[in-house]
């Protein structure tokens, strides 16, 4: 490893601070994108994992959340409320970009095992990052009032339709999902209500 090899990583670490998500930032009018929500997901997991004692790896846990949208580099982020066909588009272009990862950075090893695990949800740290990285939306778009979901016509059934197997993989992280739907209840209005005209 050299300068150059060095320079070469950090061009592809702003190729993903540069991927932007569907997630506005609250007051400043711009969505977020990967390195901030990824950095974001990593900071929370360390805040759970220090509260109690779960038997998860927290260090494993940190890797996950840093590269477990990595592959979006190359393939871009999608929105969660999307269709089977753009579902499997999806998972086409994200192995598309692993494999040119893996030609970016061939001396990474650990990393492109890390992502792979991660796909393969192959282990407990690897479902808390993903049961958690489906909240953490949730999270941030009910502090900035609901208006995205509005914007995307999401209500809140199929919110919870979509969201609640997803979080079920991980029991440590289930529980904070279902205090999170509770508050969601109480606050149906942030949510698109659908009209006679809108259900064809």
């Amino acid at each position: 490893m050299n300068i150059n090899s060095i320079l070469d990583f950090i061009t592809l670490t702003n190729k993903f601070r540069a991927v932007k998500r569907v997630v506005f930032i609250k007051d400043e009018g711009r969505l977020e994108n990967d390195s901030e929500h990824s950095y974001q997901l990593a900071m929370l997991s360390w805040y759970l994992l220090s509260e109690k004692k779960t038997g998860i790896d927290k260090d494993l846990v940190i890797k996950y959340a840093l590269i477990h949208d990595f592959v979006e580099v190359y393939a871009g982020d999608t929105w969660f409320y999307r269709s089977k066909a753009e579902d499997e588009s999806k998972k086409k272009l994200e192995a598309e970009s692993a494999i040119q990862l893996k030609s970016d950075l061939p001396e990474f090893i650990d990393f492109h095992q890390l992502i792979e695990d991660y796909e393969n949800q192959i282990n407990p740290e690897s479902r808390f990052v993903y049961a958690l990285d489906k909240i953490i939306p949730i999270m941030n778009i009910y502090l900035d009032g609901g208006d995205n979901w509005k914007e995307h016509k999401v209500t809140l059934d199929n919110l919870i339709k979509n969201k609640t197997p997803k979080i079920a993989v991980s029991p440590e992280i289930e529980p904070y999902y279902n205090e999170l739907v509770a508050i969601l209840k109480d606050n149906k209005d942030m949510f698109h209500v659908e009209h006679e005209q809108d259900i064809s």
